[in-house]
């Protein structure tokens, strides 16, 4: 039986880096924690108690939030795929909405926020056999982590794979809209105090803008091949 490991997958928004590290999970067998999704639950929390407005959070409740708040991961059959649950409501749906997506990457900048997340992350990847995906997953939360990904892709193809995702699930925007958020979210990640997305020194990149699934699986499995000898 081959060792299990951490992977951590890092990289810029609508690189389909959530689809990928779910398919290499359900392959593997091991468990699937979407990072990014736990700060767009925070994030739906707030919007929900009206606690973000203007472009500001406020943080007078944030502490007291961050205790009670329950972020869960379990996989539906149904939808055949993982969902994320927000203090027992299944919210896959509305975290990715455009007001959450407008606004995650404000509130992943809030270092209460932060650090809250990644204890509950690294409590998840002490017993190994998990895949985690988001901004800072092999420089902050696991830098220790036996394989490092960093995805990237063309802007105008994420912005396309993001519009398509969108107007499947009823919702009326425009590819300049979605390019837009793309293109401020991705100057916001890179240029935040608090753990700016980067790439890690010893991670490898996968640039998937003409790559199929399959061709994406097919490399990820040799990856972890050399990493669980």
């Amino acid at each position: 039986m081959k060792k299990k490991i951490v992977i951590a997958i890092d990289g810029f928004s609508s690189c389909g880096k959530s689809t990928f590290a779910k398919a290499i999970a359900k392959r593997l067998g091991y468990l699937y924690i979407d990072s990014g999704a736990m700060y767009r639950a925070v994030t739906l929390e707030l919007l929900r108690r009206g606690l973000i407005n203007d472009g500001e959070v406020n943080t007078s409740t944030l502490d007291n939030i961050l205790k009670e708040i329950n972020i869960g991961f379990s996989y539906d059959s149904s939808r055949n795929s993982y969902v994320t649950t927000l203090n027992g409501e299944v919210v896959e749906d509305e975290i990715r909405s455009p007001q959450v997506a407008n606004h995650v990457s404000l509130v992943a900048t809030i270092p209460a926020v932060r650090t809250r997340l990644v204890e509950l992350q690294r409590g998840l990847g002490k017993m190994k056999g998990i895949v985690m995906d988001g901004r800072d997953i092999g420089t902050v939360v696991f830098p220790d982590a036996e394989l490092k990904i960093f995805m990237t892709a063309d802007p105008i193809v994420r912005a396309q794979r993001r519009l398509k995702d969108l107007q499947e699930k009823g919702l009326n925007v425009t590819l300049d809209e979605v390019l837009k958020n793309i293109e401020e979210r991705d100057y916001i990640d890179q240029n935040r105090d608090v753990a700016p997305l980067r790439k890690a020194h010893d991670a490898v990149v996968l640039d998937n803008t003409n790559m199929t699934v399959e061709e994406q699986m097919k490399w990820v499995e040799d990856m972890v091949e050399r990493h669980t000898v």
